[in-house]
């Protein structure tokens, strides 16, 4: 493995959105002796970026939205890693967006995960492919669980199915330049990304604004009934250790033979994954079992 060979990290820190990934993330493979560079989307970000890393780590700022600003990252880190191409390119970048009954949400609820999860880290990849064809190297698509088995409402789950397939696509296209793509996905981790206020404080902003018929249906107690069950759940089954994720990151990066997909904590191997397998109709039964039900759905 040659040592100098430049990691390009993007995610997004807004609100500290998977930051502790990336400190994580930059800090350890800085640390092996690569060369990495780091994107944020804010100055916050990158100023504690800057101040948690080494000598060996930089930092751009990228909103993966902004076809504009991706092009010229793009520029940037061309001109950084020179002949020798791009090495490894982690696409990192993630946000829940609103996670909430189907029947409550609109196309906007939908459209912001997807833009950032899916659209967003294919824009960044068509951009970065002939620095990574050039150094022969690698591509680590950041799933999850809920790109294999829908284990909540929203455009999250549609927007990392999107990724295992883009990812899936990609890895036969980029076979033959002799390029490896990998897709991890996590389980359920503690991170700001899952952070139950924030989720509860959407979820009843979106309720606020539901017609009446819709709340008679579910329910005035939906919300905090719903909440209690969720909070079960997570505590059930919550990983703390992240670098679980940047263990697989490393082996993506650095192993002779990278794994096509890894699993990342013990809820995703030995319930999320293996039920994703399962018949549906068995899917549908263990699944509801976490849903409330709700007061009058035949109420009109």
């Amino acid at each position: 493995m040659v040592k100098e060979t430049t990691i390009f990290t993007p995610s997004l820190c807004q609100e500290s959105l998977l930051q502790l990934f990336l400190l994580f993330e930059a800090k350890t493979l800085a640390k092996k002796g690569f060369q990495v560079i780091a994107t944020c989307l804010t100055e916050r970000g990158a100023t504690d970026l800057k101040a948690a890393g080494s000598k060996r780590l930089q930092t751009l700022l990228l909103n993966v939205t902004d076809v504009n600003n991706v092009r010229l990252v793009a520029e940037s880190v061309k001109k950084e890693v020179g002949e020798k191409g791009l090495w490894g390119l982690i696409n990192n970048s993630g946000i829940m967006g609103p996670s909430a009954p189907t029947d409550w949400l609109n196309i906007e609820h939908f459209r912001e995960p997807i833009e950032v999860n899916l659209i967003g880290l294919i824009n960044v990849t068509l951009n970065m492919l002939p620095l990574v064809k050039k150094a022969k190297g690698r591509i680590v698509n950041i799933s999850s669980v809920g790109g294999c088995i829908a284990i909540c409402s929203g455009g999250y789950c549609p927007s990392k199915f999107g990724v295992e397939a883009f990812s899936d696509s990609l890895r036969l296209d980029m076979k033959a330049f002799g390029v490896s793509v990998s897709c991890i996905e996590p389980g359920l981790f503690k991170t700001p990304l899952s952070d139950k206020i924030n989720v509860w404080e959407r979820k009843q902003a979106i309720w606020n604004e539901l017609p009446s018929d819709i709340r008679k249906q579910y329910g005035d107690d939906y919300l905090a009934k719903d909440a209690e069950q969720k909070e079960k759940l997570v505590k059930r089954l919550q990983n703390t250790d992240l670098f679980l994720v940047v263990k697989c990151m490393e082996h993506a990066l650095m192993s002779r033979n990278p794994q096509i997909r890894y699993s990342a904590g013990w809820d995703a191997k030995l319930f999320w994954m293996p039920l994703s397998y399962m018949p549906a109709a068995l899917q549908d039964y263990v699944l509801m079992k976490n849903k409330v039900k709700l007061a009058d759905p035949t109420s009109e």
